[in-house]
């Protein structure tokens, strides 16, 4: 019987199982947080999933040390690929359902603030690749590497991205006053 506190996986490899529980602390916020920046309807269940897929590859990683950033760019391609398979499914729905607000979970509500709301509303209007490079910089602060090699692009694709997006918000911002 494992003592208190102590994680509990597979038994197999309980060293990664410690890493990912210190993982799993330091970084589930976060990783919630840039979920539902990005647009995913269901940041805790990307979230999960990302923790699951690295729990799967951990043995496959070369450096332990960049597990966050494996994490990160996990989460941001798992909500892409939710979010194209959302507009594929309404694409080729019979009838169109109803407009729905959607009900964002009690963890989404406590990571907003109200005078962030118009904000993010803005930053969701924005074209998927300038969101998402506007959301690593500035909410998430990686540095123009860790964005492209979180988005598998160049880094001056990143820059292009992130001056677009700037701009597209700034203007967005300005109409909205």
């Amino acid at each position: 019987m494992p003592a208190a506190g102590t994680p509990v996986g597979d038994g197999t490899d309980p060293q990664r199982d410690i890493a990912l529980a210190a993982l799993f602390a330091r970084h589930y916020t976060s990783m919630l947080r840039l979920a539902s920046l990005l647009g995913a309807d269901d940041p805790e269940n990307i979230v999960a999933e990302a923790y699951y897929q690295l729990y799967r590859k951990w043995r496959r990683l070369r450096n332990p040390e960049r597990a966050e950033a494996y994490l990160r760019s996990v989460v941001c391609n798992l909500t892409r690929m939710r979010i194209r398979h959302l507009q594929t499914v309404r694409r080729h729905a019979e009838a169109p359902a109803p407009a729905k607000e959607p009900v964002a979970s009690a963890e989404h509500d406590a990571l907003l603030q109200d005078d962030q709301r118009v904000l993010i509303a803005a930053v969701r209007e924005l074209p998927a690749r300038q969101r998402e490079a506007l959301v690593l910089r500035h909410w998430m602060g990686l540095k123009e590497a860790e964005i492209a090699d979180a988005m598998g692009i160049s880094a001056g694709s990143v820059k292009t991205h992130t001056a677009r997006g700037i701009a597209a918000l700034t203007k967005a911002m300005e109409a909205r006053r």
